[in-house]
């Protein structure tokens, strides 16, 4: 299924080297199109990274059962997510990103910071994050995608193939455009 899922294009024109290939948003959607739904609250996309919805940020037994360190909120002060910082106490360091999941919203100026929330939490002995926003899909995934890029040096494809290999996502189309350039910029290093 991976092969399927790197070649976006059915025309050999279109075919460059593969690392040098950036797919369009369309190529991008067709990509997330591929697989089964998860139906899942919470999945885990990369280990101790746990992405999901609002449903387990609000469930502090079962955060707690899962060893959860730390909480990345990519929907804070929204009409689903609106636990303050203090929610969790003391054992969980939070983080709120005030996304809307609209195509015109900039969620760009939150891929480093948190990316390198995620890095701290992962890198932290013991530690493990949970990453949603209201359904786990859109804004959350955003910001794993941007993480896996940032850090791991993932491609867009690849990082959508990684963390899809575990959990469906479908970042809208405005943060689709805005993960493509931070991959052109990426790149460009």
């Amino acid at each position: 299924m991976a092969k399927e899922c790197v070649s976006l294009s059915n025309s050999p024109k279109d075919l460059g080297p593969p690392t040098e290939e950036i797919p369009g948003v369309q190529d991008l959607e067709q990509l997330l199109n591929t697989g089964k739904p998860s139906c899942n609250h919470v999945d885990e996309v990369w280990p101790n990274l746990f992405l999901g919805d609002h449903n387990t940020a609000h469930n502090r037994f079962d955060l707690w059962k899962m060893g959860i360190s730390h909480i990345l909120n990519a929907a804070h002060g929204t009409l689903y997510c609106q636990e303050p910082h203090d929610f969790y106490g003391a054992t969980i360091e939070y983080r709120g990103v005030p996304a809307h999941d609209l195509p015109s919203f900039d969620i760009s100026p939150y891929f480093y910071s948190s990316a390198e929330f995620i890095h701290k939490a992962l890198t932290t002995p013991g530690g493990k994050i949970f990453v949603h926003c209201a359904f786990g899909i859109s804004r959350s995934s955003s910001l794993v995608l941007a993480y896996l890029m940032i850090h791991h040096h993932f491609s867009l494809v690849k990082a959508i193939q990684t963390v899809k290999e575990h959990r469906w996502i479908f970042p809208n189309r405005g943060f689709l455009k805005q993960l493509r350039n931070l991959d052109i910029q990426l790149r460009k290093n």
